[in-house]
């Protein structure tokens, strides 16, 4: 939502938002993830974050919520970065998965190295509960073009070496993307909304956000969000059986 600086939580498996916290204007979404963690029950989960997360106090907190974490790791993290690609120059991987998806135009192959050997990483010990190295290297065919895009991203885990958990989750945390943020602009046009005044952005964001919850909840009727909305609006018994489970 325009205007709106937040932070959100987002259940890749079931395909809804789990909570939100406004981040300050004078601070950023650092200060926003621990307490955004505090609102939410993640036991048994894998928490995965970009590379803003990638905090020592934030990993931390997530153990302490008895659940794993999956941190991006950018140049943010300049020392600790270059350890772990030293350690994938040099140290052999323990688990290896590459998969490949295909639609939308383009052909993409993942592959997920994972490395358990801590040995190169001289902060391992200030990581609470850190165990593994991971390396996605991912290479996208666009049939339109006829070009190949390369990328490779670099993450820290509390998970064990499994490539295939891991590579998975990765292209989870993804999945916002095309099931939050781009549901919210084609089904309630969020991105083109010019409500400005005191808190009607922020209060209109977190009803769109149950609203789309309710819908996505919904089994019984069948069509995308927009329909369902639409659908809500003509139907009183529909509405009111929306709001009621």
């Amino acid at each position: 939502m325009p205007g709106i600086k937040g932070l959100c939580a987002w259940a890749a498996q079931d395909h809804i938002e789990l909570g939100q916290v406004e981040v300050d204007e004078k601070s950023n979404e650092i200060t926003a993830i621990p307490r955004l963690l505090d609102f939410l029950v993640v036991k048994g989960c894998i928490v995965t974050i970009d590379a803003m997360g990638c905090r020592k106090d934030i990993a931390a907190k997530i153990i302490g919520k008895e659940a794993d974490y999956l941190l991006a790791l950018k140049g943010n993290q300049c020392n600790l970065l270059e350890q772990v690609e030293d350690s994938f120059r040099f140290l052999p991987a323990a688990s290896v998965d590459e998969q490949l998806d295909a639609g939308h135009g383009r052909v993409e192959t993942r592959r997920c190295s994972v490395v358990s050997d801590l040995s190169m990483i001289e902060s391992r010990a200030e990581w609470v509960a850190l165990r593994s190295l991971v390396k996605i290297e991912s290479e996208r065919y666009i049939k339109s073009t006829g070009k190949t895009e390369k990328q490779t991203r670099i993450y820290i885990s509390s998970l064990p070496a499994d490539a295939k958990l891991i590579n998975q989750s990765v292209r989870a945390h993804w999945g916002v993307e095309n099931s939050l943020h781009w549901v919210l602009d084609v089904g309630f046009n969020e991105d083109a909304s010019r409500k400005r005044t005191g808190f009607a952005a922020q209060n209109y964001s977190l009803v769109s956000r149950i609203a789309l919850n309710l819908l996505k909840n919904d089994g019984t009727t069948k069509g995308g969000v927009r329909a369902k909305r639409l659908k809500a609006g003509w139907d009183n018994r529909y509405f009111l059986k929306l709001i009621k489970n």
